[in-house]
């Protein structure tokens, strides 16, 4: 009996786990405040973050109207759009012009004579070099039988260089002739036609560019069959049939008349391209006009911008007294500073602005009583009507000067608004080489070898053999240097000149980086025996008092204004007013506040920074944490136990002395 009672089961229930858990509830308390305070830390950056958002979503709207041509669009309406088409730059000038066309601008078209096959070998392979020539034909008629010309005095070349291909073995048929001229991209298209004949095959070549000064002469060195077949000079021997005659644009704006080589022109009323379709057989009218309807755009699209961005800053930092509730950022300071700093910079007149237009509340946009932006779109509409022309300088960066030589370019950060007094010491000039004996117009074997050195870059031409005139020679050699891959390549060209026969060669750059230096077999002939090489200056002068550094035609001072000196006297050339507009102020305030050292970036940090500080406290907590649960677990076992012991032996004792009082 008393083995049977020391071997009962006896247990004290203590339930551990669920103490040890409800005593660590208790221990985590600091963990679930730190948890909190990440939160919200956590909610501020999210706000911080849409604020950012909020911010650059605003800069892309500024910067988009910080072009001046969102203000300055024309559009230009003809009165018949069967007649004409036309666009408008920003440097157009208003009005109504008249205009009458007369002809439109085609291109030249020559026919080869038939062949019985377009795949059959022409000649014998020679190696043959056909070159392609640009030019007006001077003087002559054109035989409508024939189609060929006679009387012509003349083939002047226009200058923009000749073009070579080689017909040989490989490709001395009509279809190996048309794929070579073709693959050359020079300026020329062929074709095959079939017309029925007994000789149907016939090569049709056409000029690419419209207008009497891209007729074409064609020259052939080689191959007697491919010669008989191509050699075409309007003014000797003419192989081929010219079935389009090529003619200019002829057509009068205002009653002056004009001759263009294409029927698309952008030189003739200023800022105004015109496309010309068709004759008329009275004048139509043009009507350059602002472009309203954009600069109204313009404008709303701006007050958008701005009360989309304050708006986000207002309900990111409100409270809502129906609901009682704290917007997460209320009386945030960077906040509070973002809405002042946006505010204040429409508060203040646009500092150097050369028209009459100087704030926002000229042209309908004024405060609202909720801090929002209103517009008055009658006070907008008569300000456009009014006085549009200044409505770009309230929101761009624009420059005009007094002088109409000298133009804006460009500005820097640093470049303040203001009114900067120009002042030239220097016109900038273009290198050249003058001859000082008239030309010898007669080019031979032993003078069509020329070396250049143009802006640096150095090549040699080959000018064609030939009796010229003084005006054709000057032709030949511009149309042979600007042909010249080395220069092309390059972007370089020259313009060539003669006066009494002398010949000038000059850069088309300005500067003192633009030279002209000419040696070579030919020079002598051709410029005389000691011809005069001038080399170009860069402009000087001073931008607001201060000495300019000139490149070129362009001066800059050390804020980064950039301005054009397109010649001119030399002295006082008046003033270039600057202005920065409201929208590129408020593109350069949003990339300040966007930079990785604005305000955003400083919350954002020390948020971050916070939110890094409570993770690592809460780690060591944790840590901490795992150790006091461990102990708490080992005494309540340890209790759980001795309990457990405890209650064996009171049942043991139980037991005895029951059996005592049997006894």
């Amino acid at each position: 009996m008393a083995t049977a009672a020391t071997s009962a089961t006896s247990s004290t229930n203590l339930d551990v786990n669920s103490i040890v858990s409800q005593l660590m509830t208790v221990e985590r308390q600091p963990i679930n405040k730190l948890n909190v305070k990440e939160a919200g830390y956590q909610t501020r950056l999210s706000a911080y973050g849409s604020i950012k958002g909020a911010v650059a979503g605003f800069q892309t709207a500024m910067q988009s109207l910080s072009s001046a041509s969102k203000f300055t669009n024309l559009d230009a309406i003809p009165s018949d759009d069967t007649i004409l088409s036309a666009t408008a730059s920003s440097i157009a000038v208003a009005g109504t012009y008249s205009l009458e066309v007369t002809s439109l601008a085609q291109a030249q078209k020559l026919v080869a004579t038939g062949q019985a096959s377009s795949s059959a070998a022409i000649g014998d392979g020679t190696a043959t070099t056909v070159t392609f020539d640009f030019g007006t034909i001077n003087g002559g008629t054109l035989d409508p039988v024939t189609q060929k010309y006679t009387g012509v005095t003349s083939f002047g070349s226009n200058g923009n260089g000749t073009k070579s291909i080689t017909i040989d073995s490989s490709n001395n048929s009509l279809q190996g002739i048309r794929d070579a001229i073709n693959a050359a991209k020079m300026g020329v298209t062929a074709t095959i036609i079939n017309d029925g004949g007994s000789a149907p095959y016939r090569l049709a070549l056409s000029s690419d560019s419209n207008g009497v000064s891209n007729s074409l002469k064609i020259s052939v060195s080689g191959d007697a069959s491919v010669s008989n077949l191509l050699a075409h000079d309007p003014a000797a021997t003419q192989n081929l049939s010219e079935t389009v005659t090529a003619k200019n644009a002829d057509f009068k704006v205002n009653g002056v008349s004009v001759s263009k080589t294409s029927n698309s022109v952008s030189d003739v009323i200023q800022g105004v391209t015109l496309n010309l379709k068709k004759i008329t057989t009275s004048p139509t009218t043009l009507t350059v006009a602002h472009d309203n309807a954009s600069v109204s755009n313009s404008v709303s699209g701006f007050v958008k911008a701005y009360n989309d961005l304050a708006k986000t800053l207002k309900d990111i930092s409100a409270y809502n007294p129906s609901t009682k509730q704290a917007a997460i950022l209320q009386g945030d300071s960077t906040v509070r500073s973002l809405q002042s700093q946006l505010r204040n910079a429409l508060g203040s007149p646009v500092a150097g602005a050369s028209g009459a237009l100087t704030t926002l509340s000229q042209i309908g946009i004024s405060f609202q009583k909720d801090g929002s932006l209103g517009l008055d779109n009658n006070k907008l509409n008569s300000a456009i009507a009014n006085n549009v022309s200044d409505i770009a300088s309230l929101f761009t960066a624009v420059g005009k000067g007094t002088d109409s030589l000298v133009s804006y370019n460009s500005v820097t950060s640093n470049t303040k608004a203001g009114s900067y007094a120009v002042n030239v010491a220097q016109i900038a000039t273009q290198g050249n080489t003058v001859g000082n004996a008239a030309a010898n117009t007669t080019i031979t074997n032993a003078n069509k070898a020329l070396d250049l050195t143009v802006n640096g870059v150095s090549t040699s031409v080959t000018l064609n053999v030939g009796v010229y005139t003084a005006q054709t020679l000057a032709a030949e050699l511009q149309a042979k240097i600007n042909g010249a891959g080395t220069f092309s390549s390059s972007g370089i060209t020259v313009a060539v000149t003669q006066s009494s026969g002398v010949l000038s060669v000059t850069s088309s750059s300005y500067g003192s980086t633009s030279s002209v230096a000419v040696g070579g077999a030919g020079v002598s002939d051709l410029l005389g025996a000691i011809p005069t090489q001038t080399a170009g200056v860069d402009v000087a002068g001073s931008i607001g008092g201060a000495i300019g550094i000139g490149s070129g035609q362009i001066l800059s001072d050390s804020q980064g204004l950039n301005i054009t000196i397109n010649g001119g006297a030399l002295g006082n050339r008046g003033s270039l007013n600057f202005s920065n507009g409201y929208a590129f102020s408020l593109d350069k305030w949003a990339s300040s506040v966007l930079t990785t050292d604005g305000a955003l970036a400083s919350r954002t940090d020390g948020i971050n920074t916070s939110i890094k500080d409570v993770g690592s406290r809460r780690t060591a907590m944790e840590t901490r944490l795992l150790g006091i649960e461990k102990r708490y677990r080992a005494q309540f076992s340890s209790l759980d136990m001795l309990l457990s012991s405890m209650n064996q032996t009171s049942n043991y004792l139980t037991q005895q002395l029951a059996q005592i009082a049997k006894l």
